[in-house]
This record gives structure tokens, sequence and C-alpha cells, in this order.
């Protein structure tokens, strides 16, 4: 891998150190909403009749704060991290990465207001925020591409590193997402609301072209840039194959954007499009899988590490997490199959299986990496990074495996017919069953969210004994320069 040529000062960290913290401000709001919610659906009385407060209103806060404030903010750190390093040059412009950094942060709040205020776009999953939000988006997207390009035209040396490249990727299939996923006509500008262009199945379509590539670029894409990077770097390795990396990446890129018409199965989307989708899903494990083995066997003669970093244990972990929700996705991709999970918890179950498992995880790992360095010290206490990754994969297997219950026996009972041809089970009769796994879900994501907590104390802990320490460096500087005037 490419080390750094530049002096740390010359890189502009400072931009980095302020995604980097708010990625978790914005994960524990996020996360917690998501408890909260999740103990509404098993509780429902803790709604309290507060409009603000019921899961109509949290779950895009939900959605909202920890794919695009966690993930988002976690995605601008590390590839502004990446991109300096790999390139050897300082970003492009300091002022519109601060551009993007406050831009960014204003989404985020104006969106949660808008979210409880009942203000959302609801036909739009994953894409609720109200239109005058959406042209502030593309504007804080363009700085974003703009930083990014230009820091990799002004590059020292010919050779753009992998990383780069789904970073890259990243920023242009999102902006293309939300542009056309948001063209609207607003009610009156000072309305909130607007009509789609598009109706119907084509909305449908739109949507789920949208919204499955949100998953695979904003999700998936962007995450394997970190991966590419922060994996080999933690485990001292270069990566496995470089060939391979480069076949995943186009293959991946590829094949991503035809996939979202699986979501709309057994609906009235022509079937020739959503028979199109599936093939193209059951295609897409290959390079995913790829990929993962990719960055596993990077660990080929440092598998001792397993051992005694824990840092790397979020990582392998989050791989294989990559690998199994990327084989469940295609698998319920098929007809047979969607035809029992779809519009059940085990929907559910699978998303949070990538991004808990995959997602997070390798937010964590790369963040645990990436923020002593930043402040050029060492981490508060690795014995809670063991007790966060324990935490956070057990709360993870609740969660999923809670969901899988849930969503399979919601599927059998509600297909299922008894002697006249009548269904055996009343639909209450299913809310009924889920009560108990849905308990399980809100204990898993308690855990989930006390591991991110333990992170919290533990980088808040990093940077005050980095202060310290620059501090007593500062002084000592001071006293031997006063010696030396014999003072």
């Amino acid at each position: 891998m490419v080390q750094g040529a530049v002096a740390n000062t010359q890189y502009n960290y400072e931009i980095v150190k302020k995604f980097a913290i708010m990625s978790l401000v914005w994960g524990v709001f996020g996360m917690s909403g998501g408890v909260y919610i999740a103990a509404e659906l098993a509780f429902p009385f803790l709604n309290f009749d507060i409009a603000q407060i019921t899961f109509g209103r949290l779950r895009p806060v939900h959605t909202s704060l920890v794919i695009f404030g966690f993930g988002g903010n976690a995605l601008f750190a590390t590839s502004y991290y990446v991109v300096q390093r790999t390139c050897q040059t300082p970003l492009a412009s300091n002022w519109m990465a601060g551009l993007t950094f406050w831009g960014w942060q204003a989404v985020l709040f104006l969106g949660v207001l808008s979210y409880m205020n009942g203000i959302v776009d609801s036909s739009k999953e994953y894409a609720e925020f109200p239109w005058y939000l959406d042209i502030l988006i593309a504007i804080v997207w363009i700085a974003y591409f703009a930083v990014f390009l230009l820091t990799l035209l002004r590059r020292s040396q010919p050779h753009i590193y992998v990383a780069n490249w789904f970073y890259l990727a990243f920023i242009l299939a999102t902006a293309i997402l939300h542009i056309f996923r948001n063209l609207s006509v607003p009610v009156g500008l000072f309305h909130p609301d607007s009509y789609s262009v598009y109706a119907g199945v084509q909305d449908a379509m739109v949507q789920w072209w949208y919204g499955h590539n949100s998953v695979g670029f904003f999700l998936t894409a962007a995450f394997l840039g970190m991966m590419y990077y922060f994996v080999p770097k933690q485990a001292g390795r270069p990566i496995y194959s470089y060939r391979l990396s480069i076949i995943h990446f186009w293959a991946l890129s590829f094949m991503y954007m035809w996939v979202g018409g699986h979501h709309l199965h057994w609906t009235a989307l022509p079937d020739w499009a959503s028979s199109l989708a599936a093939a193209f899903s059951i295609m897409l494990l290959m390079p995913s899988w790829g990929g993962m083995i990719n960055g596993i066997m990077t660990l080929s003669g440092a598998w001792d590490k397993l051992r005694t970093d824990p840092i790397m244990l979020f990582m392998i972990t989050a791989l294989s997490f990559y690998g199994m929700s990327t084989f469940e996705g295609p698998m319920m991709s098929l007809k047979s199959v969607n035809a029992l999970s779809h519009y059940t918890d085990w929907t559910i179950g699978h998303v949070h299986s990538g991004a808990l498992g995959w997602v997070a995880m390798i937010t964590f790992g790369s963040l645990y990496h990436m923020m002593p360095r930043l402040w050029e010290t060492r981490l508060y206490s690795t014995k809670l990074v063991y007790v966060h990754f324990w935490l956070a994969t057990i709360g993870i297997v609740l969660y999923i495996s809670a969901m899988w219950v849930s969503g399979i026996g919601q599927g059998l009972m509600l297909r299922a017919f008894d002697q006249y041809g009548n269904l055996a089970y009343t639909f209450i009769e299913t809310v009924s069953f889920m009560h108990l796994p849905l308990v399980v879900r809100m204990v898993g994501g308690m855990l989930f969210v006390s591991g991110l907590l333990l992170m919290c104390f533990n980088i808040y802990m990093t940077i005050r004994h980095a202060k310290h320490e620059q501090k007593a460096i500062e002084e000592a500087q001071l006293a031997a320069k006063l010696a030396r005037a014999g003072v």
C-alpha cells in the first residue's frame, strides 16, 4: 500500500476529525431511535399518544440518521482520509470540504425536524426528505464530487488505489440516483409537498431502482472502499489479489444497477422486468463473494491477529456478514422464495444483517484504526474494544435470528389454508406470534447500542489523553526553550 510521503500536518485532518466524530454522534441518535421504535412495535403503549414519537414519524428518522448520519459521515471521513494518503496530496479545496460538512449536518438536522413534524415524502423509502432538502443534498454532493475528483487529479503518483475507485463510483452513482428519484414539481414555493414526475408502476420501479442501488452503492460499494484500505492497513499485509479487486469493482458496478426490480415481484411490474432483476441478483453473488474472499484472504500469513487484535475481529466479522447478506439477498430475489419472504420481517432481518453486520462493523473497525492516528496517540482501551465487539456481535445475532423466526413464521401463517380453502390464521394471530421475536429484536438492538456507547467513551478518552499529551509536550518544549535562554 502507498505510504504517505507528505507530512501529516499538510493533510487536512481537521475535516476528517469532524466527520468521524459526527458519525458517532448521529449513530447514537439514529440507533437509539431504532431501539425505541423496535420497543414500540413490541409494546405499543410506548407511543404515549404523542404524534412526534410514533413509529411512523420515527422510522424515517432512524433510517436516515443511521444510513446518512452514521454511515454518510463515516464515508465522508474515511474517503477524505484515504484519498489524501493514497494520493499523497492534501484535499484540493478546504473550503469546499467544509461546505460538505456543514451542509450535510444541516440536511440531517432539518430532516429530523421535518420527519417528526410529519413533513415527509412517504412514497420514497430512504429518500423521504422534502424537496427543498433534496436541493441542499445535491449542492453538498456536487461539492463532495469536486473535492474528491480534484484531489485525485492532483495526486503525486500515477496509480489510483482501488479504494478510490469504489469511493468515486459511490459518489457518482449516488448523485444519479438522488437526482432522478427526486424529480418532482413542488406544490408551491413555500409548501413542503411535491408531485413526483413518475406515476403508478413507473414510480414504484424508479423507487426500487433508487432504493436497492442506494444499498448497492451507498451501503456496499462505498464501504468496500473503506474495506480495501483499512483491512490491509490493520493487517499489515497487501490486499490478497489486486487483480481480483479490479474485477470485483467493475462486475459490481455493472450488475447492481439492474437488480432493483426484484423488490416488485408479484406486483404490476412487467414479469420480464422482475425476472431480469432476479437473474442479475443471482449473478451478483459472484463479485460479492469475490470481494469477501479477497478481504478475508488478506489475512493469509497473519491469522494470529484474530487472537490479539480486536479491531481485526471487527473487520473480518464484517466481511463474514457481507458474504452472508450477499448470499441471502440473491436467494430472496428468487420468485418462489420472495413469495414467502416479502412483506415480512425476514426482509427486515436481511437488511439489518447487512446494515449492522457489514456496514456498522466495518465502520467501527475503520474508525478504531483511523481515529488514534488522527490525534497521533494510542487507543485508550483495547479491552473496551473487545467488549464492544462481543456486545455488537451478540446483538446482531439476536436481532437477525429473531427477524428470521418472525418473518418465516409470518410468511407461513399468511399462506396457510384450512381444509375448506380459507385462511388458517387471521392477521391478528400473526401479530400475536410476532410479539416474542420483536422483544428479542429489541434486546439485540439494546446490546448493539450499548457497544456503540462504549466506543464513544473509548474514543472520547482517547482524544482527551491526546490533548493532555500534546499539552505536556508543548509545556516541555517551552521549558526547554526558556532553559536555553537562561531564564
